[in-house]
C-alpha cells in the first residue's frame, strides 16, 4: 500500500452541503482531499508519486461514473432547456469568426493563392472526421465534459487530463485572442488604426498594448453565459441570423465582380502550399467542441446532437469553401490583402462601402463565438473540476441560473489578464497544435471504445488492438515527418501510406468489435477514425517546429501541475473520499451493469423531455 494511504474510516467525506450558499472560500472547498489535510499529508502523498501514477495510467473511468458520480458533486442540475435548433445555431455562432476574414487572405497570399479552396476543403474533412467520433460519444455519454469525459472513459486519468490542460489553456489564451481581435476590428469599423483604442506603455514588446475593451467584452460576454443558457442561446440566435445576412452578401456580391482569369495560376505554392494554408486555417473550424459539451443541457441528446452537431458543420464548410472561392476570383492572388481581405477586394472592385458590411460581419462573429465559448468553456472546466484535478469549487452549478458561475468567472478572470497585456502573437499556432493534438486522441479513443470492453474483450485481442493503434498512430506521424522533410521525395510513402493501411485493415479483420453504439454511431469503422488520426497529425505537421516547440514546454508545464496536485486529488477521490452511492458507480472495477442502468435513465430523461416538447 502507498504511503499516502490510511485507512477509509479516515477518508470519510463531510455530510452533503445541504442549506450552504454557493459562494465558499474555505481551504476545504479548494483542497478537500486528504493528501493536502496537512504538510506531513502531502509529503506522504508525494512519496506514493510513482505506485499512484500506475494506478491512474491504468484507471478507467465508465459511462456510469460520468452520467452519475460525478455529475452529482456540482450540487445543482444544469437545466435540460436546449434542442438541435439551439444547437445548430451554436455551431454557426461558435465557429464562423473572424477566422474566415482574416486567415483566408492571409493564406492564399502567402500560401494556397487561388487553391486556398482546397485547403479548407482538406481542413473541413479533418474537421467532419473529428465531429463524427465527437458526435458518438456524446450521444453515448451526454455530459459537460466533453473530450475531457470521453478521453477518461477510454483511455484514463493521465490522457484525460493532457486533454484537460490543453482545453483550459485554450480556453484562456483562444478568449483573449479573440476579445483583442474583437478591439482591432471595432477601430475599424470606426476609421481608426487598429490600436488606436489600446493604451500605449512602455512595457516590453508584445505586452505594451494594454486593451480594456478586450476585458470589457469577455466581462459582459461571460455575463450573458452566467445568467441562462437558454437566454445566451437566443442571442445567438439573433447575432447568427445577421451574420448569415452578411455572409450571403459577401457572396453574392463576389460573385457578380468575379473574373475566372484570377484563379491563374491556381496552385502557385504546389501541394505543400495547400497542406500548409489547410493547417492554418483548421482555427476557421475550431469552436465545434463546445457543442459536445452541452450534452448536458439538451433535452433530447440522441436526437439533438447528431442534427445539431452534423448539421450546422457540414452547411459551415460549404459555406467556407464558396467564400474562398469569391475572394479567389474577385483579385489576382498577388493583390489580396493579408489583414483585411475582404475590405479591401470590394474596395478595389469600387465598392468602398462594403468595408464596413465585412467589418461588421467579423465584429459579430467574434462576439459570437466568445459568447459561446463562454457557454462550453465553463463545461468543460465543470466536469474537470468534478474529476477534483482543479479544485471542486468549480465545479458548483448555481441553484438559481442552473449554470456554473464559478467556473465561468475562472476563465473569464484568466482570459482578461492575458487579454489585457498580451499580444499573444507567439501563442497563435500552439492552439492549432493542442486542438489537432485533442481530435487526434478522440480518434484514438472512440477506437478503443468500440474495440475493447473490460471483461469481455480477451487479453489476445486487446493486444492485437494496442499494437496496430501503434502502427496507425506511427505511420500517419511518419507520413507528417516525411511531408515536412522531403516533400519532393515519394520513396517513403511506399513504405508508411501501406502500413497505416494494414494497421486499419488488422483492427477490423483481426480485432473483433466489443461494442456497439446504442442510438447513433460514426459510419466505416475503424477506418474513418484512422483516416481522422492521419489527418490530424499530417496538419499537425505542416505548422512547423516552433509550435511544437511551444507545445512541449506548456504539455511539461502541466504535467508538474499534474504530478504535484491533480494526481494526488485525483488518487483520493477514486479510492477513499467517495459517499457510499458514489461508491457503488465510481472505481475502476466497475461492471457494464453500471453503464446500461446508466444509459436507461438518460434515454428516460430523453423520453420525458419529448413528452414535454410534445405538450
Amino acid at each position: 500500500m502507498a504511503a499516502a494511504e490510511t485507512p477509509q474510516e479516515q477518508y470519510a467525506p463531510k455530510p452533503a452541503a445541504e442549506g450552504r450558499g454557493y459562494w465558499r472560500w474555505r481551504r476545504d472547498d479548494f483542497f478537500p482531499e486528504p493528501s493536502f489535510a496537512s504538510w506531513g499529508a502531502y509529503r506522504s502523498a508525494l512519496a506514493a508519486t510513482p505506485a499512484r501514477l500506475r494506478d491512474r495510467f491504468t484507471g478507467r473511468s465508465t459511462d456510469a461514473i460520468e452520467l452519475g458520480a460525478l455529475r452529482r458533486r456540482s450540487e445543482n442540475e444544469m437545466r435540460r432547456c436546449l434542442t438541435w435548433w439551439d444547437l445548430t445555431w451554436f455551431g454557426f455562432g461558435s465557429v464562423i469568426g473572424a477566422g474566415i476574414f482574416v486567415l483566408t487572405g492571409q493564406e492564399a497570399h502567402d500560401h494556397a493563392g487561388p487553391a486556398i479552396v482546397l485547403s479548407y476543403v482538406v481542413s473541413g474533412l479533418s474537421a467532419m472526421l473529428s465531429v463524427f467520433c465527437y458526435t458518438e460519444f456524446a450521444v453515448e455519454i451526454p455530459v459537460a465534459g466533453g473530450s475531457f469525459a470521453y478521453l477518461r472513459v477510454e483511455l484514463g486519468d493521465v490522457a484525460a487530463f493532457i486533454a484537460a490542460a490543453n482545453l483550459i489553456l485554450e480556453s484562456i489564451i483562444g478568449t483573449a485572442a479573440v476579445a483583442r481581435s474583437w478591439t482591432s476590428y471595432f477601430a475599424s469599423l470606426i476609421n481608426k488604426p487598429a490600436s488606436a483604442l489600446r493604451i500605449q506603455t512602455s512595457l516590453l514588446e508584445g505586452y505594451n498594448e494594454l486593451d480594456p475593451i478586450a476585458v470589457v467584452v469577455i466581462a459582459v460576454t461571460a455575463t450573458m453565459a452566467i445568467l441562462s443558457a437558454k437566454g445566451t442561446s437566443r442571442i445567438n440566435w439573433v447575432a447568427s441570423a445577421i451574420h448569415v445576412v452578411v455572409i450571403a452578401f459577401v457572396i453574392v456580391a463576389g460573385f457578380i465582380h468575379a473574373k475566372p482569369s484570377n484563379l491563374t495560376p491556381f496552385m502557385p505554392n504546389g501541394v505543400p502550399g495547400v497542406f500548409h494554408a489547410a493547417a492554418i486555417v483548421y482555427f476557421a473550424y475550431g469552436g465545434f467542441d463546445n457543442i459536445a459539451t452541452m450534452a448536458e443541457e439538451v433535452k433530447n441528446p440522441s436526437r439533438d446532437i447528431p442534427l445539431g452537431l452534423l448539421g450546422s458543420m457540414s452547411v459551415i464548410t460549404v459555406i467556407y469553401c464558396v467564400m474562398a472561392l469569391v475572394l479567389s476570383m474577385m483579385q489576382p492572388y498577388t493583390a489580396i490583402d493579408r489583414s483585411a481581405a475582404y475590405s479591401v477586394a470590394f474596395s478595389s472592385v469600387g465598392m468602398h462601402w462594403a468595408q464596413y458590411v465585412v467589418a461588421l460581419g467579423a465584429l459579430k462573429g467574434m462576439t459570437t463565438v466568445m459568447l459561446v465559448g463562454a457557454l462550453g468553456q465553463a463545461r468543460y472546466t465543470t466536469h474537470i473540476a468534478r474529476s477534483h484535478i482543479i479544485p471542486p469549487v468549480f465545479a458548483l452549478v448555481h441553484p438559481r441560473t442552473g449554470t456554473p458561475v464559478n467556473a465561468n468567472i475562472l476563465i473569464a478572470a484568466a482570459a482578461c489578464c492575458i487579454g489585457f497585456f498580451s499580444s499573444l502573437d507567439v501563442l497563435s499556432s500552439l492552439l492549432s497544435v493542442s486542438t489537432l493534438f485533442i481530435f487526434m486522441m478522440m480518434a484514438t479513443a472512440l477506437l478503443v471504445r468500440r474495440y475493447y470492453v473490460r471483461g469481455v474483450t480477451t487479453r489476445t485481442h486487446a493486444l492485437r488492438l494496442l499494437v496496430f493503434l501503434l502502427v496507425i498512430i506511427a505511420s500517419s506521424a511518419g507520413i507528417a515527418a516525411y511531408w515536412g522533410t522531403r516533400p519532393d521525395r515519394w520513396e517513403g510513402y511506399v513504405v508508411l501510406v501501406p502500413a497505416w493501411l494494414l494497421g486499419t485493415l488488422g483492427i477490423q479483420v483481426m480485432v473483433p468489435a466489443a461494442r456497439a453504439p446504442k442510438v447513433w454511431g460514426v459510419p466505416l469503422v475503424p477506418w474513418l477514425p484512422s483516416l481522422s488520426i492521419a489527418t490530424n497529425l499530417f496538419l499537425m505537421g505542416s505548422l512547423g517546429s516552433q509550435a511544437f516547440v511551444r507545445f512541449g514546454a506548456c504539455t511539461a508545464i502541466m504535467l508538474i501541475y499534474y504530478v504535484l496536485v491533480g494526481l494526488h486529488a485525483t488518487y483520493d477521490v477514486a479510492h477513499d473520499v467517495c459517499s457510499e452511492d458514489e461508491l457503488k458507480d465510481y472505481g475502476d472495477t466497475a461492471d457494464d451493469d453500471a453503464g446500461e442502468k446508466a444509459a436507461a435513465k438518460t434515454a428516460d430523461v430523453e423520453k420525458a423531455s419529448a413528452g414535454e416538447g410534445g405538450r
